[in-house]
């Protein structure tokens, strides 16, 4: 058995809305290449996605929804009608053989799955995933199938398994939460800042499923401007007691980098250091409760030159018990330099004067502290 796969595929970059868009799928080929530049993968970990079956999307996405997409990325569409569908909007625009791409970063994801509880590998990584905000019928925030919602479907339909969610995207996990609102046996917990700012304006504390799936969905809501220490202290907390709490066979976390203080779409002040932290945590649990069953995928993250592909390059050191070097490799940066622009950065830590004292410090802090306890003290309920 391979301790770790990467799923990867220079396809996931035909998941391209146009140039101008915020969603770029480049930030997954930067991930890859400072790994490899760090000569911390090697072809032996590297697996080729396949593309997810209509009957597999299926498991989420109503059919008539999955036909619209294929037609639409086929030229073969009415305006009108694709709107219904989310389609064709600012956020996600039509374009070439949109089905087909999609497709694939869900069978990106269903890769990992296969892998993982087969017992072919410990731990998976498809960064290419993380779509988060599909709908059932409607395309939402740059995300046309929702590949952690398959993968969760899939992962019980094929394996039965309990699967614990854990996303850490700085937007809520909304599509993935109201797809299992109802299921309890699937947890879902999201920690993003707060939807009074921020698309989607869901995700609050209150928010803790229905039916029998009542108290199986967490949400810690966080100001804007919380930097490390608050993020952390909801995280640190949060993950253990539910985790604790549900007990699952797998876990699958979504690993969006837009927390960071340089991502142009959110308001947080998170640096570096929690992209550290994030997956050392997450691999504790996994071994603690689900014999070391983890599958990562992306999400989002918008500054894909300086953030994104050190934090998901974090994800895989911690995967595999790589020790962090104080340096990124001289020769990824020249790489890349002529490309980028903004400054890359030459060390895996930000610097301590990232950017000026956060004037409400003190007041966002309190307010997170509240907010965790609240939802600490609904999951203490359900004990």
């Amino acid at each position: 058995m391979k301790d770790t796969v990467f799923i990867y595929s220079p396809l996931f970059q035909s998941y391209k809305f146009h140039n101008d868009h915020p969603f770029n799928q480049l930030r997954v080929e930067l991930t890859y290449d400072l790994l490899k530049e760090m000569k911390a993968i090697n072809d032996g970990n590297i697996v080729t996605p396949r593309l997810a079956t209509e009957d597999e999307l299926a498991l989420v996405h109503d059919k008539k929804y999955i036909n619209a997409v294929k037609l639409a990325g086929h030229g073969q569409f009415d305006s009108e009608e694709v709107l219904n569908y989310g389609i064709g909007t600012e956020d996600t625009p039509i374009f070439s053989d949109m089905h087909e791409a999609s497709a694939l970063l869900v069978g990106g994801t269903l890769t990992a799955v296969d892998y993982v509880m087969e017992g072919k590998a410990m731990h998976a990584a498809n960064f290419g995933g993380g779509l988060h905000h599909g709908f059932r019928g409607k395309a939402s925030g740059f995300c046309i199938y929702n590949d952690s919602s398959v993968a969760i479907k899939y992962l019980q339909e094929k394996y039965g398994a309990r699967v614990l969610y854990i996303d850490t995207d700085a937007h809520h996990g909304d599509g993935v939460q109201w797809t299992f609102y109802d299921d309890p046996n699937v947890c879902t917990l999201s920690i993003h800042e707060t939807g009074r700012y921020l698309f989607p304006g869901t995700g609050n504390v209150t928010e803790r499923g229905s039916g029998k799936g009542y108290g199986f969905s967490f949400n810690i809501p966080l100001d804007a401007f919380t930097e490390d220490d608050s993020w952390l202290h909801a995280y640190r907390t949060s993950i253990e007691e539910v985790a604790a709490f549900f007990k699952p066979d797998v876990i699958l976390t979504q690993n969006g980098t837009d927390a960071h203080y340089y991502d142009p779409l959110t308001h947080l002040s998170a640096s570096m250091a929690i992209y550290h932290e994030i997956p050392r945590l997450a691999h504790e649990i996994a071994h603690k409760y689900c014999n070391g069953r983890w599958i990562a995928v992306g999400g989002g993250g918008y500054d894909i030159w300086r953030v994104v592909p050190r934090a998901w390059s974090l994800i895989w050191l911690e995967m595999n018990n790589i020790k962090v070097p104080s340096t990124l490799p001289k020769s990824w940066i020249e790489k890349w330099e002529k490309q980028a622009p903004v400054k890359l950065p030459e060390l895996w830590y930000d610097s301590n004067d990232l950017y000026k004292p956060i004037p409400r410090k003190p007041e966002i802090e309190e307010k997170n502290a509240l907010t965790v306890s609240k939802a600490l003290h609904l999951i203490r309920q359900n004990h």
